[in-house]
């Protein structure tokens, strides 16, 4: 190994070597059919390839001089991991999944025609009517309070006007007029 020299240059040595090891790991990722896409599989090999170049560059071939150390290259095989775990697990979770699980509601699947002759459930009046409030349930959620001076909802009572909107109440004064002409 001719440019390897952690006692001299050590930044330049571990930059080499980190760079070969994400090389080995892209190409690794993008050679496993992991879950990823066969684009990204793709794109990992180059990149891959390329990182290995640059440090086959740097440790054979380099002579000194002048030579470019990117950090964010770490990132990217970091980043490419994760999301290959994430698609193995997805992957892996959508297998094991019932096909009940799957089909629970599909809205492209063929509805059967409406029959008007079919049997229909009996009638429940403590069913939950639609559009008709729901009574709070004991120990459930309080509902919001109501703003300082406003009666507290009840159902079958109209709204009142609010006391701070001059122009809602009768008896208050109007808006001036523009006059005529």
């Amino acid at each position: 190994m001719n440019n390897l020299d952690f006692s001299a240059e050590p930044l330049f040595s571990w930059y080499a070597v980190l760079l070969a090891i994400s090389g080995v790991l892209m190409v690794g990722l993008g050679a496993v059919a992991g879950g990823l896409k066969a684009g990204l599989r793709v794109l990992n090999v180059i990149i891959g390839l390329g990182f290995l170049g640059y440090a086959y560059y740097l440790v054979f071939v380099f002579e000194g001089g002048t030579y470019y150390i990117f950090f964010k290259v770490f990132i990217l095989p970091i980043a490419m991991i994760v999301y290959s775990v994430k698609a193995i697990v997805e992957r892996s979770n959508a297998k094991q999944q019932t096909p009940a699980q799957a089909a629970a509601f599909n809205p492209n699947a063929p509805q059967a025609p409406y029959n008007p002759n079919a049997p229909q459930a009996p009638y429940n009046p403590n069913a939950p009517q639609p559009g008709a409030p729901v009574p709070p349930q004991a120990g459930g959620p309080v509902p919001p309070a109501a703003p300082q001076g406003a009666a507290p909802y009840q159902p079958g009572v109209p709204p009142q006007p609010v006391a701070d909107n001059p122009y809602a109440q009768p008896g208050q004064p109007q808006p001036p007029q523009q006059p005529a002409g």
